[in-house]
């Protein structure tokens, strides 16, 4: 039986059996992960992608100041954790001005998803003259940022569906305790740092980019160089910071290739609060007034802030359901409150069928969980059962609960949207309309009563950044689970041949917000629907019917002959394999993992009757409604 990385390794199945390497590298202490690294950094990629062609490999491009090779495994070792194929591109020595300035680079040609410019503190102190003076500092910083910012603008015109990874520069004392004056050695500081933050807010500047902030791994000890590299190699950032930052490109990645969670499960005793509920009774938890007590309240704080902006708290744990729901609502001790979760599951049932259970709940695909517990036998049991579920084990001491649930940033996004935020709303206004569709006999009249409204529209600016976040975070009903950055969602809106049409949606219990989009483009009398999202949460309500039906009705009325349109098949999206047949499109051509649709738009098929929908096309207001 194969049980490691280098089991497989000396079998030479390393390739062959790639997508089992996540598994293998889960819960890899970093020392072994690079050195796995290692060993995967040896595969040619292409001969993985021969034999896993549906493994996601987005070419990564690394330039920057100094030597970066060591950057390399670590890189490998991170994609392979989340399931990816990292195809890893090294540039030459201190070349990234030439890289990055210059559109027609070897770089640019290269198409990359993500390019990763490495700048260290050298890249000022190389160029200082003997003896310098802060102001020389100042002069090089702004040199080098103008740089910067420079190949960001030409990264965003040349890249537009890429990423440009920066990040902040270390300040090495080396370099401060060289001034004697106090004051100019603080005058140095204030300079570095208002460097670094010019870094961070291009990010905010540019939605292409993304700047790594070094500063929290270096206060957590990692070491900013190994003097001897620095000076021998010019490696100027120390192997643990480069894994650290690896780490944190490999999450970025992982949310790229819509890999993101969107459920926090909680185990309830001993990890939420200490001691068992059933044995100590509510009086005899851990919450507050001791050591223990207050590390289990920083933990609920946490979990809190996580459910503030979008993250769907649900606890899952062995006891009955009426003392935990009385101790959320009661006990004054708790951070965390009744009203905090979307779904309470208390029963005896194991853990993964209830894990299940909420997902069919949340009509959220299971690999969208992270579950936290403290028992190494329920961990253990949910990983085997459901290995697409995120395991955050926990132990006997709370104090670490919040760095083991932060570690992986599981629930990152590349800006947190409206949506997101009213997303828990949401959920518990869903749970009203599952109890009020038990009032009803048949689905029909659940469905009539509900008064859906929906609409549908070219997608506004304020909306491009939601509209990318469906297509990163949508798999279920994502018909070519093709992935967009919030650039590339701006530049299809502004090709006059193509549009983007926001789908919005509303009901008798609110409003659901964006709730889908479609992705047109046109080309003579042909129409193409590139793209088809909706969210999980308003699936089954008619609304995919009437959007897909007001399109072919504009379609014909604008003149076009057909529409086309294309479905890829994925491990999570079967359930909208016969959408397109269903709507009376004829497949015109088919692969394994693929098929090409055709609607000679002659019969059109008709919208839901129980769904008000208001369309546009254009830019126009509002002419009315379609019933």
């Amino acid at each position: 039986m194969v049980e490691s990385l280098s089991d497989l390794h000396r079998a030479g199945l390393l390739a062959e059996r790639y997508p089992d390497v996540a598994a293998l590298l889960a819960h890899l202490p970093e020392e072994e992960l690079v050195r796995s690294g290692r060993l995967l950094a040896r595969l040619d990629p292409e001969t993985v992608l021969a034999a896993h062609p549906a493994v996601p490999a987005p070419l990564v491009t690394v330039t920057g100041h100094g030597t970066l090779s060591a950057l390399v495994p670590s890189l490998t070792a991170e994609f392979a954790r989340h399931g990816l194929l990292a195809r890893i591109r090294l540039s030459d020595f201190d070349s990234w001005v030439f890289d990055l300035v210059d559109p027609d680079s070897s770089l640019y040609a290269a198409g990359p998803a993500f390019a990763l410019c490495v700048l260290d503190p050298a890249v000022v102190a190389d160029e200082l003259p003997a003896p310098w003076r802060v102001t020389d500092v100042e002069r090089v910083l702004d040199e080098k940022l103008a740089l910067v910012e420079r190949a960001a603008a030409v990264f965003a015109d040349a890249a537009p569906g890429g990423t440009l990874v920066l990040n902040t520069l270390p300040l090495q004392r080396e370099l401060t305790a060289q001034l004697i004056d106090r004051r100019a050695r603080a005058r140095l500081g204030a300079l570095w740092r208002e460097a670094n933050v010019r870094l961070l807010r291009l990010a905010e500047e540019r939605p292409g980019v993304v700047t790594v902030d070094l500063d929290p791994l270096l206060a957590e000890g990692v070491p900013a160089r190994d003097v001897r590299q620095s000076v021998y190699a010019k490696a100027h950032l120390s192997e643990p910071l480069l894994a650290g930052y690896a780490r944190e490109v490999g999450q970025l990645a992982r949310q790229s290739a819509g890999g993101g969670k969107k459920v926090l499960a909680l185990d309830l005793d001993n990890t939420v609060w200490g001691g068992v509920l059933g044995e100590v009774g509510p009086e005899g938890i851990e919450t507050e007034g001791s050591y223990r007590g207050e590390a289990f309240r920083r933990f609920q704080r946490v979990a809190a802030q996580l459910g503030s902006q979008g993250v769907l708290l649900a606890a899952v744990s062995k006891n009955d359901q009426e003392p935990v729901v009385k101790t959320l609502r009661e006990h004054p001790g708790l951070a965390l409150r009744e009203e905090d979760f979307v779904r309470i599951r208390a029963n005896w049932a194991p853990k993964h069928d209830n894990l299940t259970e909420l997902a069919r709940e949340l009509n959220v695909g299971v690999d969208s969980v992270v579950f936290v517990d403290d028992s190494s036998f329920e961990c253990g049991l949910v990983r085997r059962e459901l290995p697409g579920v995120a395991v955050v084990q926990v132990d006997e001491e709370p104090a670490l609960h919040v760095p083991r649930l932060l570690a992986e940033g599981w629930f990152d996004v590349r800006e947190l949207t409206a949506e997101d935020v009213a997303r828990p709303v949401r959920y518990r206004q869903e749970q009203a309309r599952q109890d009020f569709l038990d009032g009803f006999d048949s689905l029909e009249g659940y469905l009539r009563e509900l008064e859906v409204s929906v609409t549908l529209a070219p997608a506004a600016p304020e909306q491009y950044g939601r509209v990318s976040q469906l297509t990163l975070r949508t798999n279920q009903f994502n018909l070519t689970t093709g992935r967009l950055q919030p650039a590339e969602v701006q530049a299809l809106a502004e090709d006059p041949a193509a549009s983007v049409l926001a789908v919005s949606s509303s009901d008798r219990f609110g409003d659901n917000g964006l709730v889908g989009a479609v992705l047109l483009r046109r080309d003579g009398d042909t129409v193409h629907i590139d793209n088809f999202l909706l969210s999980c949460r308003v699936f089954s309500r008619g609304i995919e019917t009437t959007v897909l039906a007001a399109v072919l009705r504009e379609a014909r009325e604008s003149g076009a002959g057909q529409v086309l349109a294309a479905y890829r098949r994925t491990a999570k999206n079967g359930k909208v394999a016969d959408f397109y047949p269903r709507a009376g499109f004829a497949e015109v051509d088919t692969h394994p993992d693929a098929a090409a649709f055709r609607h000679g738009l002659d019969p059109l098929p008709e919208p839901a009757d129980h769904i008000r929908l208001t369309a546009r096309f254009d830019a126009a207001p509002p002419k009315g409604s379609t019933p």
